[in-house]
């Protein structure tokens, strides 16, 4: 197997909102494992990464957090999406399929614009 690639700047909030939105709360390295499993183990969440960009989506109000117990016994905050964050993630997954769709027009040998 290849070496993991770091989350692509821009995409993390997108993938933590996402992440939640499926699963329900959950805690920063169940978020982390999450993402990890969905790009089939190509993509790698750095901790020093994920923690600012939770702290950053609680301030902006687009996720909550508060403290429990992991499966393990061990006290974890727990994120979870709030309505403001429901929003947030229809607006930047509708931006990120456009931005494919522009960069696929690019990609794509013999398709371009007249």
């Amino acid at each position: 197997m290849g070496e993991r690639a770091d989350v692509w700047q821009g995409t993390l909030a997108l993938m933590v909102l996402k992440t939640l939105q499926a699963l329900g709360p959950l805690h920063g390295y169940g978020i982390a494992r999450r993402i990890e499993q969905t790009s089939g183990d190509l993509l790698a969440v750095n901790y020093g990464t994920l923690y600012p960009a939770l702290l950053k989506l609680e301030q902006e109000g687009y996720i909550s957090s508060e403290w429990g117990t992991s499966d393990n016994n061990r006290k974890a905050k727990y994120y979870k999406l709030t309505r403001a964050g429901r929003k947030q993630l229809d607006k930047e997954a509708r931006e990120w399929e456009q931005t494919t769709e522009i960069l696929a027009r690019f990609l794509a040998p013999g398709k371009e614009s007249a």
